[in-house]
């Protein structure tokens, strides 16, 4: 389980294909703290640990995987956000994400407001797939807060140092993110019947 606050961006070092897979090479700060087999959030998708070298760890991402996040379109170079299991005992900063990307939403606006950014996305409002304001959102591993929910999109504001601290401001108007719909929400639409 993850809280949605992102520790530290890492930068992709490394990708290599294997069949249907994506080894994911990934240089950061948290590298050298991580273990095999240990789970660590990219982008919001939580993979597992497979290999350490100095300063980097790396991931692999299946084909299932990268058919519902962004992962496969990421290019050495790329900034992803990074965040490790939460503790047992530890604040609950954000809310409780599991890593588990529901689907992709594509950015439609970017809107300047002087000390924060509102950014607008577009995504696939299937059977609970919802946002409700005020509500909680996971986009690219961040846990953000809801400012307008619309059918198929939703808008968030973005404080200054979450701009800073995680690749957010790489996004522009077209990319693709991950989303994870928060999952009291998933939960309550399922027991309303508006889940198959």
């Amino acid at each position: 389980m993850f809280t949605g606050i992102i520790e530290t961006i890492g930068k992709v070092s490394r990708l290599d294909h294997e069949a249907g897979n994506l080894h994911i090479t990934v240089a950061s700060a948290l590298s050298d703290e991580l273990k095999i087999d240990q789970s660590i959030s990219h982008n919001g998708v939580c993979l597992t640990v497979v290999a350490l070298s100095p300063g980097e760890h790396t991931v692999t991402a299946i084909a299932e995987t990268l058919s519902k996040s962004n992962l496969g379109g990421l290019q050495l170079g790329s900034e992803v956000n990074l965040e490790r299991c939460t503790k047992v005992g530890d604040r609950l900063d954000g809310h409780i994400v599991q890593g588990h990307v529901d689907q992709t939403a594509r950015c439609i606006a970017i809107e300047d407001q002087q000390g924060s950014y509102l950014y607008t996305f577009q995504y696939d409002a299937g059977p609970g797939n919802i946002t409700v304001e005020k509500g909680s959102i996971t986009v690219n591993g961040i846990s953000l807060t809801v400012v307008d929910s619309k059918d198929s999109q939703f808008s968030v504001a973005i404080i200054p140092y979450t701009y800073e601290h995680t690749n957010l401001k790489q996004v522009n108007v077209g990319d693709v993110v991950n989303l994870e719909f928060d999952i009291v929400g998933k939960y309550v639409a399922r027991l309303l019947g508006m889940q198959r």
